[in-house]
């Protein structure tokens, strides 16, 4: 098996489903899928996991899923919770399914939830601390939803947070530029994909153990 090398940044990628990105998907109506191609995210997402998989940096894929049974799991306090499902996101279905060229290894969890943070609800905090990761960094979308949501969450936990600028994407450029150029100017550092791979370009690789 092998094991992520230690001090590393932690890659937390952020809902890269298909009814997030795919022009077929439920949200591609709000100008989800057309901002993703703008930003070439997926292509993006990738080059920083093939970098951080080399490096042998811990990768943990995040989903958001709908229960729509019984009504009401998901939650209706905010307009936020009330645009996913019944039948969008919901478990178990393509929509749901992270999307092709982005394959999970068997190595890196799949964590699913239904709130906007990577970490609620989920046990990604205890794994982080279990391998001693101190600083993560967050691909995927949107920016201004469950991205940020992460980094905040990221950043109120102890880590030190990189939110990627090009390997994000949300509703429309707009909402972009606002999500990075103001809202998460004091809870991260942003980078590049270019700049991020640069990073990880010297670091040590993964150690290999022999499987028992």
């Amino acid at each position: 098996m092998t094991e992520p090398t230690r001090n590393l940044p932690a890659i937390l990628v952020v809902d890269m489903q298909n009814d997030n990105l795919h022009p077929d998907g439920a949200f591609a109506a709000f100008g989800a899928a057309q901002h993703a191609e703008e930003q070439d995210v997926i292509t993006n997402v990738r080059a920083v996991l093939d970098s951080a998989r080399s490096a042998g940096a811990p990768v943990f894929h995040n989903r958001i899923v709908a229960f729509p049974v019984p009504a009401g799991l998901g939650g209706a306090n905010a307009p936020i919770f009330r645009m996913i499902g019944p039948d969008s996101l919901r478990a178990g279905t393509w929509g749901a399914d992270i999307v092709d060229g982005l394959d999970p290894r068997d190595d890196e969890p799949v964590l699913d939830r239904i709130r906007m943070s990577a970490f609620h609800g989920t046990s990604l905090d205890v794994m982080l601390r279990n391998l001693e990761v101190t600083d993560v960094v967050i691909v995927g979308v949107w920016t201004n939803m469950a991205v940020e949501h992460t980094a905040r969450d990221a950043a109120d936990h102890g880590y030190r947070v990189t939110v990627v600028s090009d390997a994000t994407s949300s509703i429309n450029a707009d909402w972009q530029r606002v999500a990075l150029g103001y809202a998460l100017t004091n809870i991260a550092t942003i980078q590049t994909v270019a700049e991020v791979r640069a990073s990880f370009s010297g670091s040590t690789t993964a150690v290999v153990t022999p499987t028992p």
